[in-house]
């Protein structure tokens, strides 16, 4: 089975974390994103993936490259000098999935679950598409899918055939599709998959179908939903652990404080309140109190007396002697505020 990951996106709400990284390839904890993403893909039985590029596209290759290879999963890179939206991204790598119902995740996500159950709900269902779902997160106003008794997704975003007794549900940003979706694209030009490919599929008469499954998950596209997410990890509040080796945190070992400490990482653990990530190679100068909620970037350097909690420190920041970060994203000398009650 093949899989596309969507990489092609501007990322303007993470600027300028976005100027040196396309979100996909963002570090989170001392992994790029997309390792979650093709831990969970692999999982599902994934033994090939596709991405697309626009923004930053060489970093985004380059990333992608290293993580399949890393994996030993192919990899097939399509760039967009011109972006396409969701729909024309898959629309790009036709020749690509279209031998075989293919899984798409979208890149700036982490939704660490089993999709092997969805894989086979779909191929029995006969469904063009069948949209991964949760219920609707609390105080947030994404667009919703609106499925009918029957588990049919009927609208999207106010867009489709609708019906009665509809139920509103969020959709997680992973699809599983039958190539027979191509049909409904256009030929060229930029398009949106749910709003537009989706209901054209269900205008005439295909059925995309709607499937819950519950687990974490969280959308990393602002300042303070990238550093809850971070909070959310370092507290144990999501499963990491199934995906055995292929879990990006395997490789650290938890020290003491309840720190997660990458090789190298200089760090005297009494200055440290766990919950905490220490990079590989990252120093920690004595005197420095790091956390709870803190993770360091690989190469970073934190200097005498600093205080650091809820927070990100990037790769190779420093944190001067005597700085205090709290909420913020540290990259070089940014400073990003991430109010926690803000995401």
């Amino acid at each position: 089975m093949k899989a596309m990951v969507l990489c092609a996106g501007l990322g303007t709400r993470l600027r300028p974390l976005t100027e040196r990284w396309p979100k996909p390839a963002m570090p989170f904890l001392g992994q790029p994103l997309l390792r979650y993403h093709l831990a969970v893909l692999k999982a599902a039985g994934v033994t090939a993936v596709g991405i697309n590029t626009h923004h930053l596209p060489d970093t985004m290759a380059e990333v992608a490259r290293a993580e399949c290879a890393r994996l030993k999963l192919p990899l097939h890179v399509v760039h967009e000098p011109v972006i396409q939206g969701t729909g024309g991204g898959i629309r790009g790598l036709r020749d690509f999935l279209s031998g075989d119902d293919f899984l798409v995740f979208n890149g700036d996500i982490l939704y660490p679950v089993d999709l092997q159950p969805v894989v086979a709900m779909h191929r029995a269902s006969g469904a063009v598409a069948t949209m991964v779902l949760q219920p609707m997160p609390e105080g947030e106003k994404y667009a919703a899918v609106e499925l009918d008794g029957a588990g049919r997704v009927r609208r999207i975003a106010g867009h489709g055939p609708g019906g009665e007794g509809l139920s509103p549900w969020h959709f997680t940003g992973v699809h599983v599709m039958s190539p027979r979706i191509f049909d409904f694209m256009t030929a060229e030009g930029p398009e949106d998959i749910n709003r537009e490919v989706y209901v054209r599929a269900m205008q005439a008469g295909q059925t995309v179908r709607g499937v819950r499954v519950d687990g974490y998950w969280s959308d990393l596209g602002t300042p303070s939903r990238y550093l809850a997410t971070v909070q959310d990890v370092l507290a144990g509040r999501v499963r990491l652990e199934w995906l055995g080796v292929d879990s990006p945190l395997a490789g650290t070992m938890r020290g003491p404080g309840g720190a997660w400490l990458s090789p190298e990482a200089q760090v005297d653990t009494t200055s440290v309140e766990g919950p905490v990530y220490i990079g590989r190679g990252a120093a920690v100068a004595a005197g420095a109190s790091v956390g709870p909620g803190v993770s360091v970037g690989a190469g970073a350097k934190l200097g005498a007396d600093v205080k650091v909690q809820r927070a990100a420190v990037f790769e190779e920041t420093e944190v001067a002697a005597g700085e205090t970060l709290s909420e913020v994203l540290a990259w070089g000398p940014h400073r990003i505020p991430a109010p926690l009650g803000g995401r």
